[in-house]
């Protein structure tokens, strides 16, 4: 049984890929194309980035599925140190490999020779949002970005917090880290969702926790390789680093901010809009949540998207 939570259109071709990243780690990736794709020519591509803490095997799956079709080569990923990925201990994240991460896709793509190097746009989900324009800001070889429900993991790491309980949250991680080391540096890694998913979102769970339930714990989103969460020391750089502290320099390079007009996290993408310099979107998505922009078909707007990427790319 496949453990994508959708199925692979019969239009569309998808192989199995791994390439390194510049530090040395084997991304493990999906390379989507029409099957009917003439690779005696060159065509524009996209890499698809998975929300914090997915895989390739969830949301980049329907998005990949969708623009394959429309035409363009998708790459998808699991981040270094998660899913089929290399890189140990397991459930490490950082800022700056993550970011590096997409790059390792524009390397990537750029190396076959159907793919336009001039044609290479990156789209971020959730978490990936913020590390696709990361990646942007200071990788000139991505002509465009596309967001979806876009997350700012280094501004959430302080997000509601007020001073005293920043330091203490220092504290508790500074804490950590020792044992940690006592433990011979295999750190603590606290899962979030279940082993096998849930028929039904917990009674009771309060808000935002309920809405990733609603997709990671239940089968509409489940996967093994994704249990929620990183390992607890994870959370130091992104306290110490400001993840978008270049947006302006993206520019002429367009980017589209996609958000639910219900997301919780709708502040994240206008906050990054408002850094961004033009070009630049906004496309609200009529009643929808944060977590519909991982797969509801029905509320993600590909045709927008086909239409920004065309333009985008001259097409």
């Amino acid at each position: 049984m496949s453990d994508y939570i959708c199925k692979l259109n019969e239009a569309v071709e998808r192989t199995h890929v791994r390439y390194p990243n510049r530090y040395g780690l084997m991304i493990a990736g999906d390379l989507y194309t029409a099957k009917e794709l003439d690779r005696t020519k060159t065509h524009g591509a996209v890499i698809v980035g998975a929300p914090y803490g997915g895989v390739k095997e969830q949301g980049p799956c329907v998005y990949a599925n969708e623009l394959a079709l429309r035409g363009f080569v998708v790459l998808t990923f699991d981040p270094c140190y998660m899913g089929e990925s290399g890189g140990e201990p397991r459930h490490v994240s950082s800022p700056d490999l993550f970011t590096e991460n997409f790059s390792a896709g524009v390397d990537y793509l750029g190396l076959q020779s159907f793919v336009d190097r001039e044609k290479i746009a990156v789209l971020g989900i959730c978490g990936s949002g913020g590390f696709a324009l990361a990646a942007a800001q200071a990788d000139t070889r991505i002509q465009a970005v596309v967001t979806a429900s876009m997350y700012d993991m280094t501004a959430a790491a302080r997000e509601g917090q007020t001073p005293e309980q920043i330091l203490q949250t220092k504290k508790m991680l500074s804490e950590q880290r020792w044992k940690d080391a006592e433990n011979g540096y295999m750190p603590e890694y606290l899962p979030f969702f279940p082993e096998t998913p849930l028929d039904e979102v917990p009674e009771g769970m309060q808000e935002p926790d309920a809405e990733w339930f609603r997709f990671y714990a239940v089968r509409r989103g489940h996967h093994e390789r994704a249990r929620g969460g990183f390992t607890t020391t994870s959370n130091i750089p992104f306290l110490n680093f400001d993840l978008l502290s270049h947006l302006d320099e993206i520019s002429p390079r367009p980017i589209l901010f996609i958000v639910g007009d219900r997301a919780h996290s709708r502040f994240f993408s206008e906050n990054a809009y408002e850094k961004a310099l033009y070009p630049k979107e906004m496309h609200v998505v009529k009643d929808a949540e944060h977590i519909d922009l991982y797969d509801r078909t029905d509320r993600i707007p590909f045709d927008k998207i086909e239409e920004f990427l065309k333009i985008s790319f001259g097409d």
